[in-house]
Order: structure tokens, then sequence, then C-alpha cells
């Protein structure tokens, strides 16, 4: 990924806004055995206590980087009860990476999040129905198909 994911403009400008990286060899010790690293490059978001929210293994390319790491930070702030923030970058996903592989666990996070700010049942539902119509063969269209019954 340092040849060609990081380097990019738009990856670039992504962490300088979202994150603080640190780069660890995967054997670096005591934290590739901290954090259960066995495989390079496995991208890790943890909030700023060091709690991990996020985590990818293998090589992504930007387009697929970005949104990614977008979840990452969407998570940390899903489960620090930031549902407003989280939903802000879910949407953000959405909206400018529609096609990612972090597309359709975003619809789910963002419908649960909605909902837990909300309580309304009908977020859930509403994301059923997106994961259904636009990703159907997603793993998370068949965890959220229980919403469809509510």
């Amino acid at each position: 990924m340092g040849a060609v994911t990081y380097p990019n403009e738009k990856v670039v400008k992504f962490i300088e806004k979202y994150v603080v990286p640190i780069q660890v060899m995967y054997d670096a010790q005591p934290l590739a055995t901290e954090f259960n690293v066995q495989w390079t490059p496995t991208v890790i978001t943890l909030d700023e206590e060091g709690k991990e929210h996020h985590r990818t293994i293998g090589f992504l390319a930007p387009d697929e980087f970005i949104p990614s790491s977008t979840l990452g930070v969407a998570k940390c702030h899903f489960d620090r009860a930031e549902f407003s923030n989280a939903i802000a970058m879910l949407e953000k996903i959405l909206k400018d990476y529609p096609k990612s592989d972090a597309a359709p666990e975003a619809v789910y996070v963002r419908g649960v999040a909605l909902y837990k700010n909300t309580r309304k049942a009908d977020s859930l539902k509403d994301a059923y129905k997106r994961l259904l119509a636009e990703y159907p063969s997603s793993e998370w269209t068949k965890r959220a198909k229980p919403y469809s019954l509510l």
C-alpha cells in the first residue's frame, strides 16, 4: 500500500483530516502481539484510548481504503454513542463510494445508528430495503433480514 494507496492525493487528504496514522511492522513487538497482527498490511482503526473499532487485512486500493477507513471512523463514533457523527460519516461513504465494499456495512450501521438516535424502527426496515435493492448478495443484507419483520 506504500507504493500505491498511501501516496494517493485523496488518501493523504483523508488521513490528514480524520486520522493519526502509525505504521508498525507486522512483527514489531509488543504491538504485533497486543493487536494480533498476523499479516501485512493490517489497518486497524483505534480510538484515542487504543480501543479497536475496525480492521482490514490485505491490500486496499485508494477507492477502497478511503471508504473502509471512513467506516472505521464512523464505528468509533457509533461505539461512543455519537450517532449523529457516525451517521454523517456513513452517509459520506454512501454518497462518495456507493460501489465500495464498505457501502453495504455502511447502510447497515447507518440504519442501526438512526434507530439508536431516534428509536424509530422504520430506519431498520429502510436499511434492509436499501440493502436488498442495492446490495442483494451482501452479508449485511442477510444480517438485516430480520428488520423486514418489524
